[in-house]
């Protein structure tokens, strides 16, 4: 009985070692994922705009521009979106600015961060001639897909979830 007094405080202090390195290694990697969330969320602030808009008189530069934040497979897509977008919107002279209205973090761990987007986007097109330009004001939402990568974060993934409700 004398012996497991003896081992039992020893045994107790070893548990709480334990409990004390598990616990610090959970806060470490909270506060990384932390750090992830605010950094990403100011990149993805930063690039939305120039990911989600574009002007028929400078299309292959904003495509070249929006994918050099973007990584992977979006990074390819922002290479042939010129092509194929391109003729469409230099034929309807169409301009795209979009503005974010607000984002936040839906998820994030240190090496991907998910982040919501709220836009307001301004569609302008005219087709030539006499005819006025007409203009289209939508709200919407995108998702961008944060990774890290070389010497910061970088988009892997967009999605848009655009509204058709013009904007007030």
């Amino acid at each position: 009985m004398r012996r497991l007094l003896r081992v039992l405080p020893a045994l107790v202090a070893v548990g709480l070692a334990v409990a004390a390195v598990w616990l610090l290694l959970d806060l470490r990697r909270l506060q990384a994922a932390d750090t992830a969330a605010r950094e990403a969320l100011a990149a993805a602030r930063s690039y939305a705009p120039d990911m989600l808009s574009y002007d028929y008189r400078t299309i292959d530069r904003d495509m070249a521009r929006a994918g050099g934040h973007a990584t992977g497979e979006l990074a390819e897509h922002y290479r042939t979106l010129a092509a194929t977008l391109g003729p469409e919107a230099r034929e309807r002279r169409t301009v795209q600015q979009t503005v974010v209205a607000a984002a936040g973090v839906e998820s994030a761990t240190p090496d991907e961060v998910r982040v919501l987007l709220f836009v307001n986007m301004v569609t302008t097109r005219s087709g030539g001639g006499e005819e006025e330009p007409k203009q289209q004001v939508s709200q919407g939402r995108a998702r961008l897909v944060m990774v890290t990568q070389g010497d910061g974060w970088r988009a892997s993934r967009l999605s848009t979830l655009l509204g058709d409700t013009p904007a007030p």
